[in-house]
């Protein structure tokens, strides 16, 4: 096979894979990205239609995949193998369990799909990586993927939270925004409350119940970035639930 032959079958899939993982996306930024023209993007779509995938263009928009369309499991390097192998190991201490178990399946299926050589030196690189046991390893939630899910579906939770400030226990309709990390290793999700008509942060270890609602709402216009620039304007880094 000639060396442009294999090029262009290697951005054939790279195409694929962006076209599976973006709802829309235009010719010219994956002209941009490839470093092609647009018209040699065209080529390649018409190319792909041909091999049967099912590619829908919309008018003035871009490409997307006809609804349900999967493609077959992507290969794995063996360095990408190795990076989620080690990753693995971190996630273990993490302190929400939804987010180990769903990580956990996540990589046995990756696994699963590894070329043997890859799969034997990705089992022993797992054997070979140990964590101080001086990490806490407490699991102090469980609503972490719950809240990921009614986050991008625009879904309203109902939650039970306990104040971090005097214990007082309020029920709160919210609506899910983004998430934060914080020093004290915690979860927190931004939200906005629909009992203080603001925005709140709240750790996740102190929602003592939690439960998805058949009520959506409008996607958030403020931006992450927006929301944490404010706060640390207004009350320093962001370590602290503002609930």
């Amino acid at each position: 096979m000639e060396r442009n032959d294999i090029k262009r079958l290697s951005r054939l899939t790279a195409i694929l894979t962006i076209l599976q993982t973006k709802r829309i996306v235009t010719s010219s930024a994956l002209a941009k990205k490839f470093d092609v023209s647009v018209r040699t993007i065209y080529r390649d779509i018409n190319a792909l239609e041909q091999a049967g995938v099912p590619i829908i263009a919309e008018e003035r928009k871009g490409y997307t995949l006809m609804e349900g369309y999967r493609i077959p499991p992507v290969m794995f390097t063996e360095s990408e193998a190795n990076a989620l192998i080690t990753i693995e190991q971190l996630v273990q201490k993490n302190s929400d369990s939804s987010l180990i178990k769903e990580y956990t399946e996540a990589v046995n299926k990756i696994k699963a799909v590894l070329v043997y050589p890859t799969k034997n030196k990705a089992e022993l690189l797992s054997k070979r990586i140990a964590m101080s046991p001086l990490i806490p390893n407490g699991n102090t939630s469980n609503s972490l993927t719950l809240i990921q899910n009614a986050l991008t579906d625009f879904k309203v939770l109902k939650i039970t939270y306990l104040s971090a400030q005097n214990n007082d226990e309020t029920i709160r309709n919210i609506e899910p925004f983004a998430f934060y990390y914080n020093l004290q290793e915690r979860w927190l999700v931004i939200a906005f409350c629909r009992l203080r008509n603001d925005y709140r942060m709240f750790r996740l270890d102190r929602i003592l119940k939690i439960e998805p609602i058949e009520i959506s709402f409008e996607p958030h216009k403020l931006t992450l970035k927006d929301f944490l620039d404010t706060k640390e304007k207004n009350f320093g880094i962001p370590d602290i639930p503002l609930s």
